[in-house]
């Protein structure tokens, strides 16, 4: 259904990131990962986002589910992997 380039893309990024999140103290390096995903939602194929979303339309765009979203998207990207 998707290309395996796309979903090991998403994946290396979005766990990288997370990584980074889950460990980070700094409000300003939260909001700029956050920043970076949703740029990088902007780019991404839009059916694995479209999958990985289940219809939610702010999926790893909302600040204040941004946190649980992603590691369901890490979670979801690994399993395609």
């Amino acid at each position: 259904m998707f290309s395996p380039h796309s979903i090991e893309s998403a994946y290396c990024f979005f766990h990288q990131k997370w990584r980074v999140y889950q460990y980070s103290n700094s409000p300003q390096q939260k909001e700029e990962i956050e920043y970076a995903i949703a740029s990088y939602v902007e780019s991404m194929n839009s059916k694995l986002y479209a999958q990985l979303a289940n219809g939610r339309t702010d999926f790893l765009l909302s600040h204040s589910t941004f946190s649980s979203d992603i590691a369901s998207a890490v979670a979801a990207l690994e399993a395609m992997l």
